[in-house]
């Protein structure tokens, strides 16, 4: 089945920018598993084609527009983005690049495992929960694994989670689970909050810092105003808007560019970091 837009989509470099970490390129296709379904995607000639199972491609469609924020108005938010010149520069080099919808528990786990991680390695952690515990789903005569529930990693525990290769991160992702688990962090209540009300309870959690957050924030919880700062945005900003001065603090570059970008910093952090990233 086709999964059409008419907006600009570059499938690629939405996929590989670091925002979602189940997903492997085999040849033209793209094989990653969200919300409890395993999808491969391909795009021929600007057209996106997919398959899933166990939900029918028809029942996914839907849930793949929203993945890909295919809801968003990209035309007006290029027009506002670009009054930058430097994510202008990105934005006419990776034309297409989305921001991910992504599910919130899934999304808090992965960007906990983030810290001090490159990205190929938080994939890796990522898929081994799964493997570990989450259910087979099998598409193609290939098995992939559904992401384990708030319950299932808050029973495992974190010296087991360790087992898994999370080493000082599980203590963090064993809180949050038990956080979700027990309803005390109820991430689905976030998504109707403000961006800094939302971000504050987040960081509430153990192992959850401002970067992290904001990724939380920005990914999954629909503040497209969020602004993560991490090693690659620290070194663009600096080089790229403050190239003269001291090192500035995080927290005075995030005031910054929340002041400079605005309602869709997400978007221009997204361009920015995928494109710096590019060049090393």
């Amino acid at each position: 089945m086709e999964l059409k837009t008419d907006q600009p989509f570059d499938l690629a470099s939405s996929l590989e920018s670091g925002q979602a970490h189940r997903w492997r390129r085999e040849e033209d296709w793209y094989c990653g598993v969200v919300r409890g379904n395993f999808i491969k995607l391909r795009q021929v000639d600007g057209q996106v084609e997919f398959c899933s199972a166990p939900s029918p491609e028809a029942q996914m469609l839907p849930m793949l527009q929203s993945y890909f924020r295919l809801d968003d108005d990209l035309a007006a938010i290029y027009a506002e983005i670009s009054r930058d010149r430097r994510v202008a520069t990105m934005v006419d080099r990776y034309p297409g690049l989305r921001l991910l919808r992504l599910e919130p528990w899934e999304c808090v786990v992965s960007f906990i495992c983030s810290a001090n991680c490159n990205i190929p390695r938080i994939h890796q952690i990522v898929e081994g929960l799964a493997t570990r515990y989450g259910p087979a789903i099998v598409l193609d005569g290939q098995v992939r694994h559904g992401f384990p529930t708030p319950d299932q990693l808050a029973d495992a525990g974190e010296a087991e989670l360790r087992e898994v290769g999370l080493g000082f991160r599980a203590p963090y992702v064993a809180a949050a689970a038990r956080l979700v688990a027990e309803g005390r962090l109820d991430l689905d209540a976030l998504i109707g909050m403000p961006y800094l009300e939302a971000k504050a309870l987040l960081m509430e959690c153990p192992g959850i810092g401002p970067k992290i957050a904001d990724c939380i924030a920005v990914f999954s919880l629909e503040k497209l105003e969020a602004f993560p700062i991490d090693v690659w945005i620290r070194r663009a900003l600096a080089e790229w808007y403050f190239p003269d001065e001291k090192r500035p603090t995080d927290r005075v570059l995030l005031e910054w560019a929340q002041n400079h970008f605005g309602r869709y910093g997400g978007y221009s952090q997204q361009y920015l970091f995928h494109g710096r990233r590019l060049e090393r």
